[in-house]
């Protein structure tokens, strides 16, 4: 298992310790998504005099609506990277069947008259 990383970071303008096994880049980068959050809210007309409890669910309401959109966003092109896989496989089996039968009539050209140009 990797190495626990602990970091402190500035979230919401408090200093809070974060801990985890990802890099610390990583936990910075989720400290400063969330300071993006917080910022949008604080732009908020009436968010600063909203109870702590109420600031704390609106921000955890919106993490969660972020994390919905971007998995169906994900799961939505997982479907189109699926979609794209089959059609590279079927053209590549059109090409394959195409090389033959034009190998084929490299091979075994057709006379103008009706007949193989190989018979005599």
């Amino acid at each position: 298992m990797s190495e626990k990383n602990t970091v402190q970071v500035l979230i919401g303008g408090k200093v809070t310790r974060l801990s985890g096994y990802e890099s610390e880049e990583y936990l910075e980068k989720v400290a400063s998504y969330l300071n993006h959050k917080i910022g949008e809210f604080n732009s908020v007309i009436g968010y600063n005099r909203m109870p702590a409890e109420t600031k704390g669910t609106l921000l955890a309401l919106n993490v969660a609506d972020d994390y919905f959109k971007a998995r169906d966003k994900a799961e939505s092109l997982e479907g189109d990277l699926e979609k794209k896989d089959q059609e590279i496989y079927d053209l590549k089996q059109e090409l394959v069947a195409l090389q033959v039968r034009m190998d084929n009539m490299t091979r075994h050209p057709i006379n103008p008259k009706g007949g193989n140009s190989n018979r005599r």
